[in-house]
C-alpha cells in the first residue's frame, strides 16, 4: 500500500453543536428525570457527533477514499474512472454532513470549500476540505 495523501479534517462547529445538544439533553434529564424522547435526543446526538467530528481524505494506491469519524461510513473512488476535479465553493445552504445537491453528493464536516471530482459515468461528487488546493493536486497527480 502507498499512501499518496492523508488528511483529516475536523468539524470543530460540529463538535461544539454536539457537545452542545448533548450537555442540554443531560440538563434536562437531570432536571426532569429519566425521558425516553430525551434518552433516544442523548444516544443520537452521540452516535453522530462519533460518526461525523472528522472527515479523512486518503488516496492510496489507486482508490480515492473518504471516511467520516472511525471510518463504518466512507466512500471509495477507483482514480482510474474520474474523469476531471476542481476546487469549488458550496453555498452555506448546502450545509454539512451527507447530502444530494444540485452538483452530485456532498460530504463536508466544516467550511465551504470542496473538490468536485466528475467521474466518467457524468456523475459527480464533492468532497469538503479546509485544503482544497493540496487536495485537488494530489487527486490530479494521482491519475497519470
Amino acid at each position: 500500500m502507498t499512501y499518496h495523501y492523508h488528511h483529516t479534517q475536523i468539524g470543530y462547529f460540529t463538535i461544539i453543536a454536539l457537545a452542545i445538544a448533548l450537555l442540554f439533553s443531560a440538563l434536562l434529564m437531570a432536571v426532569i428525570g429519566f425521558n425516553w424522547i430525551t434518552f433516544a435526543a442523548l444516544i443520537i446526538f452521540s452516535v453522530c457527533l462519533a460518526l461525523f467530528a472528522t472527515l479523512t481524505v486518503v488516496i492510496v494506491d489507486d482508490v480515492l477514499e473518504i471516511r467520516f469519524g472511525p471510518g463504518i461510513i466512507q466512500k471509495k473512488f477507483s482514480l482510474t474512472e474520474i474523469d476531471s476535479c476542481q476546487v469549488v465553493k458550496n453555498p452555506w445552504y448546502y450545509g454539512w454532513g451527507i447530502r444530494m445537491t444540485p452538483h452530485g453528493w456532498l460530504f463536508n464536516v466544516s467550511g465551504f470549500s470542496a473538490v468536485e471530482i466528475k467521474m466518467k459515468t457524468g456523475k459527480k461528487y464533492r468532497i469538503g476540505t479546509d485544503v482544497p488546493d493540496e487536495l485537488e493536486q494530489a487527486i490530479r497527480e494521482s491519475m497519470k
